[in-house]
């Protein structure tokens, strides 16, 4: 048995170790996998060569590399039992925070709700697709990832356009203190979605450390929303709206594209 393990600079949340779980679903040898977000490190056990387990992390473009393999005796390794309970827990947290925020985002007329409700979706995706593919076909899981991601950037664009259409027109100014409050709960959601997925893998690692929770990408498009709220109180400018959603929204289409090879 062989430790390898990589460096994953962009593997800065729980979705995007479920999307890696996915891409190296199938691939034989794979004995176990430990992921450490804070670090952005994977930990592959595996027998046998490590080419297709590299080419499957590079393909997905979260700036993958191979750092170390040594040989390892460990054999056995502990499962989580209640990895589909999980799931289905950060899917809705994460499926409720979309459908809020998109409804008070439109409400408010603020595009970074919007955008922000959007990569809530993409999440909501990712781990929908996790689950749908578990004791499914490869075909099926494929077919599920191509629709999601084109679904997402189909609405990423169409927001791409609205944004436009804002930027050169007269438009009432969103209300800002919607932005911030509603992003603050999106924060804590964010927080507890992190602190469950990761609580789950050992009770060593069931401690909140503010590393853990303040390198995540959501968690900083959560703030980002929260300092275009008040930057659009303080200049009585929709622009700053404006700006983090055109930011969120092409977070959300590179999301999509990741989602898309899983199809492949």
């Amino acid at each position: 048995m062989e430790k390898s393990t990589f460096e994953i600079p962009k593997m800065d949340c729980p979705s995007e170790e479920t999307l890696i779980r996915m891409n190296l679903q199938g691939i034989s040898g794979i004995a176990n996998l430990n992921f450490d977000i804070p670090n952005r490190k994977l930990t592959v056990f595996h027998s046998g060569p490590i080419d297709q387990i590299e080419k499957s992390i590079r393909e997905l473009d979260l700036g993958g590399r191979i750092i170390s393999t040594e040989k390892t005796d460990q054999i056995n390794f502990k499962e989580n039992k209640n990895q589909k309970k999980l799931l289905r827990t950060v899917l809705t947290i994460n499926f409720t925070f979309f459908l809020i925020e998109i409804t008070t985002g439109l409400i408010s007329k603020s595009m970074g709700l919007v955008a922000d409700s959007l990569d809530m979706l993409a999440d909501s995706f990712v781990y929908g697709i996790s689950l749908l593919a578990v004791g499914g076909t490869l075909t099926r899981k494929k077919r599920i990832a191509k629709l999601a991601g084109y679904f997402q950037i189909t609405l990423a664009i169409l927001g791409f356009i609205e944004v436009l259409r804002r930027f050169f027109g007269v438009e009432k100014l969103p209300d800002f203190s919607t932005m911030i409050i509603v992003s603050v709960f999106a924060l804590a959601a964010n927080g507890i979605c992190l602190y469950l997925l990761q609580k789950s893998k050992s009770k060593e690692e069931a401690h909140m450390k503010a590393s853990m929770i303040f390198t995540s990408n959501d968690v900083i498009i959560n703030l980002g929303v929260i300092t275009a709220g008040i930057l659009v109180n303080w200049l009585n400018s929709n622009k700053p709206d404006l700006i983090i959603g055109t930011i969120v929204f092409i977070l959300v289409i590179q999301g999509a594209i990741r989602i898309l090879k899983l199809g492949r």
